[in-house]
Protein backbone atom coordinates (compact mmCIF):
# COMPACT_ATOMS: atom_id res chain seq x y z
CA UNK A 1 0.00 0.00 0.00
CA UNK A 2 3.31 2.43 0.97
CA UNK A 3 4.46 1.37 -2.47
CA UNK A 4 1.29 2.61 -4.01
CA UNK A 5 0.39 5.52 -2.42
CA UNK A 6 4.13 6.46 -3.36
CA UNK A 7 3.78 6.23 -7.04
CA UNK A 8 0.73 8.00 -6.74
CA UNK A 9 2.40 11.00 -5.03
CA UNK A 10 5.02 10.68 -7.82
CA UNK A 11 2.47 10.90 -10.38
CA UNK A 12 0.66 13.77 -8.84
CA UNK A 13 4.08 15.75 -8.26
CA UNK A 14 4.74 15.37 -12.18
CA UNK A 15 1.29 16.11 -13.05
CA UNK A 16 1.34 19.73 -10.96
CA UNK A 17 4.79 20.51 -12.26
CA UNK A 18 3.98 19.92 -15.86
CA UNK A 19 0.44 21.97 -15.51
CA UNK A 20 2.87 24.58 -13.90
CA UNK A 21 4.60 24.70 -17.00
CA UNK A 22 2.26 25.29 -19.12
CA UNK A 23 0.17 27.62 -17.50
CA UNK A 24 3.06 29.64 -16.29
CA UNK A 25 3.56 31.71 -20.08
CA UNK A 26 -0.24 32.37 -20.11
CA UNK A 27 0.34 33.44 -16.33
CA UNK A 28 2.92 35.68 -17.80
CA UNK A 29 1.09 37.32 -20.26
CA UNK A 30 -1.37 38.62 -17.97
CA UNK A 31 1.13 39.96 -15.62
CA UNK A 32 3.03 41.40 -18.57
CA UNK A 33 -0.37 43.42 -19.64
CA UNK A 34 -0.30 45.43 -16.22
CA UNK A 35 3.40 46.27 -16.58
CA UNK A 36 4.70 49.41 -18.50
CA UNK A 37 7.14 48.77 -21.39
CA UNK A 38 10.16 49.45 -19.11
CA UNK A 39 8.89 46.42 -16.84
CA UNK A 40 8.58 44.27 -19.41
CA UNK A 41 11.56 44.51 -20.95
CA UNK A 42 13.64 45.28 -17.22
CA UNK A 43 16.72 43.13 -16.93
CA UNK A 44 16.97 40.83 -14.43
CA UNK A 45 12.66 40.29 -15.14
CA UNK A 46 10.41 42.11 -13.13
CA UNK A 47 7.60 39.26 -11.95
CA UNK A 48 5.08 41.82 -10.76
CA UNK A 49 4.10 45.06 -11.89
CA UNK A 50 4.88 47.98 -9.66
CA UNK A 51 0.54 49.05 -10.23
CA UNK A 52 -2.27 47.26 -11.24
CA UNK A 53 -3.54 49.18 -13.99
CA UNK A 54 -5.85 48.74 -16.78
CA UNK A 55 -4.62 51.80 -19.07
CA UNK A 56 -3.09 48.66 -21.40
CA UNK A 57 -6.20 47.80 -21.91
CA UNK A 58 -8.12 50.99 -22.12
CA UNK A 59 -4.95 52.14 -24.84
CA UNK A 60 -5.48 48.87 -27.29
CA UNK A 61 -8.85 49.40 -27.45
CA UNK A 62 -8.54 52.74 -28.55
CA UNK A 63 -5.72 52.15 -30.68
CA UNK A 64 -7.74 48.85 -32.67
CA UNK A 65 -11.43 48.70 -33.44
CA UNK A 66 -11.54 45.39 -31.14
CA UNK A 67 -15.51 45.74 -32.49
CA UNK A 68 -14.78 44.87 -36.31
CA UNK A 69 -12.35 42.41 -35.41
CA UNK A 70 -14.60 40.79 -33.16
CA UNK A 71 -17.20 41.06 -35.53
CA UNK A 72 -15.24 39.47 -38.29
CA UNK A 73 -13.79 36.56 -36.31
CA UNK A 74 -17.37 35.79 -35.38
CA UNK A 75 -18.55 35.56 -38.89
CA UNK A 76 -15.32 33.45 -40.00
CA UNK A 77 -15.49 30.62 -37.33
CA UNK A 78 -19.42 30.41 -37.77
CA UNK A 79 -19.13 29.78 -41.11
CA UNK A 80 -16.21 27.69 -41.61
CA UNK A 81 -18.12 25.51 -38.50
CA UNK A 82 -20.91 24.79 -40.29
CA UNK A 83 -19.14 24.06 -42.87
CA UNK A 84 -16.68 22.17 -41.57
CA UNK A 85 -18.94 20.21 -39.98
CA UNK A 86 -21.61 19.50 -42.33
CA UNK A 87 -18.94 18.26 -45.22
CA UNK A 88 -16.99 16.23 -42.76
CA UNK A 89 -19.95 14.54 -42.08
CA UNK A 90 -20.83 13.79 -45.54
CA UNK A 91 -17.49 12.97 -46.49
CA UNK A 92 -17.24 10.72 -43.18
CA UNK A 93 -20.07 8.37 -43.71
CA UNK A 94 -19.42 7.91 -47.03
CA UNK A 95 -16.13 6.91 -46.05
CA UNK A 96 -17.19 4.85 -43.37
CA UNK A 97 -20.77 3.33 -44.65
CA UNK A 98 -20.66 3.37 -48.24
CA UNK A 99 -18.80 1.52 -51.14
CA UNK A 100 -17.56 3.18 -54.07
CA UNK A 101 -14.44 2.46 -56.29
CA UNK A 102 -11.14 3.59 -54.90
CA UNK A 103 -12.58 4.42 -51.29
CA UNK A 104 -9.49 3.38 -49.42
CA UNK A 105 -7.16 4.60 -51.61
CA UNK A 106 -9.33 8.08 -51.55
CA UNK A 107 -8.93 7.57 -48.08
CA UNK A 108 -5.39 7.69 -47.69
CA UNK A 109 -5.35 10.76 -49.62
CA UNK A 110 -7.51 12.57 -47.04
CA UNK A 111 -5.19 11.41 -44.54
CA UNK A 112 -1.97 12.03 -46.44
CA UNK A 113 -3.19 15.84 -46.47
CA UNK A 114 -2.88 15.99 -42.63
CA UNK A 115 0.62 15.19 -42.82
CA UNK A 116 1.74 17.74 -44.91
CA UNK A 117 2.06 21.40 -43.57
CA UNK A 118 -0.97 23.89 -44.17
CA UNK A 119 1.58 26.62 -45.80
CA UNK A 120 2.02 24.53 -48.99
CA UNK A 121 -2.11 25.53 -49.82
CA UNK A 122 -1.39 28.62 -49.33
CA UNK A 123 -0.65 29.68 -52.96
CA UNK A 124 -2.79 27.91 -54.78
CA UNK A 125 -5.66 28.33 -52.35
CA UNK A 126 -4.66 32.51 -52.46
CA UNK A 127 -4.77 32.37 -56.30
CA UNK A 128 -8.45 30.40 -56.75
CA UNK A 129 -9.73 33.40 -53.86
CA UNK A 130 -7.70 35.98 -56.51
CA UNK A 131 -9.67 34.51 -59.46
CA UNK A 132 -12.76 34.69 -57.95
CA UNK A 133 -12.97 38.24 -56.85
CA UNK A 134 -12.84 37.83 -52.98
CA UNK A 135 -9.58 39.65 -52.06
CA UNK A 136 -9.96 41.52 -49.08
CA UNK A 137 -13.37 40.25 -47.85
CA UNK A 138 -15.20 37.58 -45.60
CA UNK A 139 -15.48 35.19 -48.04
CA UNK A 140 -11.77 35.09 -48.47
CA UNK A 141 -11.65 34.13 -44.64
CA UNK A 142 -13.93 31.36 -45.08
CA UNK A 143 -13.60 29.32 -48.07
CA UNK A 144 -9.82 28.02 -47.10
CA UNK A 145 -12.15 26.68 -43.94
CA UNK A 146 -14.91 24.55 -44.98
CA UNK A 147 -13.68 21.32 -45.28
CA UNK A 148 -11.40 19.53 -42.68
CA UNK A 149 -9.63 16.48 -43.24
CA UNK A 150 -9.20 16.24 -39.60
CA UNK A 151 -13.04 16.55 -38.57
CA UNK A 152 -13.24 13.76 -41.85
CA UNK A 153 -11.16 11.03 -40.07
CA UNK A 154 -12.57 11.84 -36.71
CA UNK A 155 -16.18 11.35 -37.86
CA UNK A 156 -15.27 8.10 -39.83
CA UNK A 157 -14.05 6.70 -36.76
CA UNK A 158 -17.55 7.40 -34.63
CA UNK A 159 -19.56 6.55 -37.91
CA UNK A 160 -17.85 3.37 -37.72
CA UNK A 161 -18.47 2.21 -34.45
CA UNK A 162 -22.17 2.14 -34.80
CA UNK A 163 -24.01 -0.83 -35.32
CA UNK A 164 -24.89 -1.55 -38.80
CA UNK A 165 -28.36 -3.19 -37.56
CA UNK A 166 -29.75 0.24 -37.44
CA UNK A 167 -28.70 1.36 -40.85
CA UNK A 168 -30.17 -1.94 -42.49
CA UNK A 169 -33.24 -1.62 -40.21
CA UNK A 170 -33.67 2.08 -41.43
CA UNK A 171 -33.13 1.20 -45.27
CA UNK A 172 -35.87 -2.08 -44.89
CA UNK A 173 -38.50 0.69 -43.20
CA UNK A 174 -37.59 2.77 -47.05
CA UNK A 175 -35.41 5.02 -46.26
CA UNK A 176 -32.96 6.45 -48.85
CA UNK A 177 -29.05 7.32 -48.31
CA UNK A 178 -29.68 10.48 -47.36
CA UNK A 179 -32.48 10.16 -45.05
CA UNK A 180 -30.52 7.57 -43.33
CA UNK A 181 -27.57 9.72 -42.85
CA UNK A 182 -29.33 12.47 -41.72
CA UNK A 183 -32.05 10.73 -39.41
CA UNK A 184 -30.51 7.78 -38.19
CA UNK A 185 -26.73 8.11 -38.15
CA UNK A 186 -26.13 11.51 -37.67
CA UNK A 187 -27.95 12.26 -34.36
CA UNK A 188 -25.56 9.53 -33.07
CA UNK A 189 -22.31 11.05 -33.69
CA UNK A 190 -23.22 14.41 -31.45
CA UNK A 191 -19.91 14.24 -29.37
CA UNK A 192 -18.31 14.02 -32.31
CA UNK A 193 -19.58 16.93 -34.03
CA UNK A 194 -19.39 18.73 -31.22
CA UNK A 195 -15.64 18.05 -31.04
CA UNK A 196 -15.03 19.01 -34.76
CA UNK A 197 -16.91 21.98 -34.21
CA UNK A 198 -15.13 23.02 -31.47
CA UNK A 199 -11.58 22.61 -33.20
CA UNK A 200 -12.47 24.72 -36.19
CA UNK A 201 -14.06 27.22 -33.81
CA UNK A 202 -10.57 26.67 -32.45
CA UNK A 203 -7.86 26.95 -35.20
CA UNK A 204 -10.32 29.56 -36.63
CA UNK A 205 -10.04 31.73 -34.24
CA UNK A 206 -6.42 31.74 -34.12
CA UNK A 207 -5.63 31.55 -37.65
CA UNK A 208 -3.19 34.40 -38.53
CA UNK A 209 -1.64 33.80 -41.46
CA UNK A 210 -4.07 33.43 -43.81
CA UNK A 211 -6.33 36.15 -42.80
CA UNK A 212 -3.36 38.51 -43.04
CA UNK A 213 -2.62 37.47 -46.79
CA UNK A 214 -6.37 37.76 -47.89
CA UNK A 215 -7.46 41.05 -46.32
CA UNK A 216 -4.79 44.49 -46.11
CA UNK A 217 -8.22 46.42 -45.10
CA UNK A 218 -7.92 46.94 -40.75
CA UNK A 219 -11.91 46.84 -41.26
CA UNK A 220 -11.45 43.26 -42.72
CA UNK A 221 -8.79 41.98 -40.46
CA UNK A 222 -9.63 39.32 -38.13
CA UNK A 223 -8.61 39.89 -34.16
CA UNK A 224 -5.45 37.33 -34.12
CA UNK A 225 -4.19 39.57 -37.41
CA UNK A 226 -5.27 42.76 -36.51
CA UNK A 227 -3.01 42.14 -33.12
CA UNK A 228 -0.27 42.28 -35.54
CA UNK A 229 -0.74 45.94 -36.08
CA UNK A 230 0.52 46.65 -32.54
CA UNK A 231 4.06 45.42 -33.49
CA UNK A 232 5.66 48.17 -34.83
CA UNK A 233 8.96 48.00 -37.51
CA UNK A 234 11.24 48.46 -34.63
CA UNK A 235 9.95 47.92 -31.52
CA UNK A 236 6.88 46.11 -30.04
CA UNK A 237 4.84 47.64 -26.83
CA UNK A 238 4.96 44.45 -24.91
CA UNK A 239 2.53 45.44 -22.59
CA UNK A 240 -0.07 46.30 -24.97
CA UNK A 241 0.08 43.51 -27.08
CA UNK A 242 -0.61 41.34 -24.24
CA UNK A 243 -3.57 42.88 -23.21
CA UNK A 244 -4.84 42.68 -26.78
CA UNK A 245 -4.37 38.95 -27.04
CA UNK A 246 -5.96 38.41 -23.35
CA UNK A 247 -8.95 40.25 -25.00
CA UNK A 248 -8.55 37.95 -28.46
CA UNK A 249 -8.42 34.91 -26.39
CA UNK A 250 -11.48 35.76 -23.90
CA UNK A 251 -14.21 33.84 -26.29
CA UNK A 252 -12.57 30.96 -26.94
CA UNK A 253 -11.72 30.46 -22.88
CA UNK A 254 -16.03 30.74 -22.06
CA UNK A 255 -16.59 28.11 -25.02
CA UNK A 256 -13.88 25.82 -23.48
CA UNK A 257 -15.68 25.99 -20.39
CA UNK A 258 -19.42 25.56 -21.70
CA UNK A 259 -18.48 22.53 -23.54
CA UNK A 260 -15.63 20.77 -21.96
CA UNK A 261 -17.44 17.79 -21.50
CA UNK A 262 -18.28 17.21 -25.04
CA UNK A 263 -14.77 17.97 -26.01
CA UNK A 264 -13.41 15.42 -23.51
CA UNK A 265 -15.68 13.53 -24.30
CA UNK A 266 -15.36 13.54 -28.22
CA UNK A 267 -11.77 13.47 -28.26
CA UNK A 268 -11.36 9.88 -25.35
CA UNK A 269 -14.02 7.51 -27.71
CA UNK A 270 -12.85 9.12 -31.10
CA UNK A 271 -9.45 6.76 -30.01
CA UNK A 272 -12.09 3.36 -29.35
CA UNK A 273 -14.01 3.47 -32.41
CA UNK A 274 -13.95 0.88 -35.79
Amino acid sequence: MKVKNKKNAAVYIALIIMAFIMILPFVWSVLTSFKTQAEALRIPPQILPSSWSFKNYKAVSEVLPFATFFMNTFLMVVFRVLGSVFFSALAAYAFARLEFPFKNFLFVLVLLQMMVPGQIFILPQYMIVSKLGWLDSIKALVLPGIVSTFGTFLLRQFFMGIPRDLEEASVLDGCSIWKTFWKVMLPLTKSGLVSVAIFTALFAWKDMMWPLIVNMSIDKMTLSSGLVNLMGQYSVDYPQLMAGSLIAIVPMVILFLLFQKQFVEGIATSGTKG
